[in-house]
């Protein structure tokens, strides 16, 4: 008898139309799938993250909860194998690893746990502009609730200010949130001061490590860190799964946001995705081998990327401090060149622009607005993400397209040959009609 070629629920996916001239999807032709550029909105699973997971889709499939037999007990090592393999990145204890869907949600139980957890003693929270959304908006959600939030300004390299930071911590300061490397701009904190003014202060410190993890080296104990948010699928790992590191001594406590069956310590309720923790743990553990490797060749990439960008076109801007960042993250403005125009000309390029495109207005990134760039070149903001599979054909690849497309929307723009000529644009009056 013939055998099925796909499964009903393979059937189900709508293929991309190809053809002999190229692919069309959402209403955009491309002459094939493009390149990659965009490592900090998500990573492809590693071949190894992959073979380590499937085991556990197919023949091991138990519950971890399952307490009655093998199939439970299977799942349930392998889950605290991968906490070991987590934790051991990060230098804590296994104990001290809970594992949730991903960073959104460490970030909801980190800020609204601890504070509602404290809420008889401690009322106020600091963080920083250039925070990730979610902190953001877990932090206004605080201030709705009555709880008094200080929003520290970020100087223009996009760090912290230290003795700014001194100074904001209150006797009732219940939490300090501040992002270890930020998704936008790629800027490294200087997470070991943070961490002393805390432990001098006594205030429990959290950090969003999503951006950070397998990439910048972290000690939990060194850095003074009492709650972390971690992501999978940021370090080639699968999405949907992410983990929260708590402190045990001293001890940090939370207030659940979820009630149900008490799994992760009553912390995080719900059956825990076996395959998705494995792939979470071995991804840690690719990453704590690799790491010295990749970050080396990832600079070297990066050196190649903005070079060859600035050796063939002026006004180009890297956006955040060039000394204190992740290699991985390239943000640049380009002068005379509206952002959005420039992706929609990189079609074969996969890269995400600073400017956030809404239907009723088109405004310049919080984060770069933070930084204080003038609002023109913050619209023209584009972030290149580089990874440990990112090759340096691809790179070449998208400095010559960027290079030809910046040079075409200059050639279309009047303030680009105002600027030719000598002219401040600056200086400019414009008169209303």
């Amino acid at each position: 008898r013939p055998r099925r070629r796909f499964s009903s629920a393979a059937a189900v996916l709508e293929p991309l139309e190809e053809d002999s001239g190229g692919i069309t999807m959402k209403g955009v032709k491309i002459s094939g799938r493009p390149l990659y550029l965009d490592m900090q909105a998500t990573s492809p699973v590693d071949p190894r993250v992959l073979d380590a997971m499937l085991p556990y889709y197919v023949s091991r499939f138990g519950n971890p909860h399952s307490r009655t037999h093998l199939y439970g007990w299977e799942s349930e090592q392998a889950v605290e194998s991968a906490r070991a393999q987590i934790s051991a990145l990060i230098n804590a204890s296994p104990k001290e690893i809970i594992f949730t869907s991903g960073a959104t949600e460490s970030n909801n139980i980190s800020i609204k746990g601890v504070m509602h957890f404290y809420k008889d003693k401690k009322c106020h929270i600091i963080t920083t502009q250039t925070e990730h959304k979610c902190v953001l908006d877990s932090c206004r959600h605080l201030q709705q609730e009555g709880f008094d939030v200080t929003y520290l300004p970020v100087n223009r390299d996009g760090l912290v200010d230290l003795e700014l930071l001194r100074a904001s911590i209150r006797p009732d300061t219940g939490l300090v949130s501040i992002m270890m490397v930020n998704n936008e701009i790629g800027v490294i904190q200087p997470m070991e001061e943070i961490g002393n003014i805390c432990r001098e202060t006594n205030v429990p410190l959290h950090t969003d490590a999503a951006q950070a993890l397998g990439k910048v080296p972290i000690d939990v104990d060194k850095l003074n860190i009492s709650v972390m948010s971690l992501s999978g699928h940021k370090i080639y790992g699968p999405k949907g799964i992410g983990a929260l590191y708590m402190r045990r001594r001293p001890r940090i406590r939370v207030e659940p946001q979820m009630n149900g069956g008490g799994q992760e310590r009553g912390i995080r309720s719900g059956t825990v995705p076996t395959p998705l923790v494995v792939g979470f743990g071995a991804a840690c553990e690719l990453a704590m081998k690799e790491m010295e490797y990749d970050e080396k060749r990832i600079k070297s990439l990066q050196d190649r990327l903005l070079t060859g960008i600035r050796d063939k076109l002026e006004g180009v801007v890297v956006n955040g401090s060039e000394q204190r960042r992740y290699a991985g993250n390239l943000n640049l403005s380009f002068a005379f060149v509206e952002g959005e125009s420039l992706l929609m000309g990189l079609k074969e390029v996969a890269v995400s622009s600073g400017s956030a495109c809404t239907s009723a207005s088109l405004e310049p990134s919080y984060v770069l607005r933070a930084l204080g760039v003038d609002e023109d070149m913050a619209h023209t903001s584009i972030r290149y993400g580089i990874g440990r599979f990112t090759t340096e054909e691809e790179v070449d690849r998208a400095v010559e397209l960027t290079v030809k497309q910046v040079e075409k929307l200059r050639g279309m723009s009047p303030l680009y040959e105002m600027y030719k000529d000598g002219i401040d644009i600056k200086s400019i009056q414009w008169a209303q009609h």
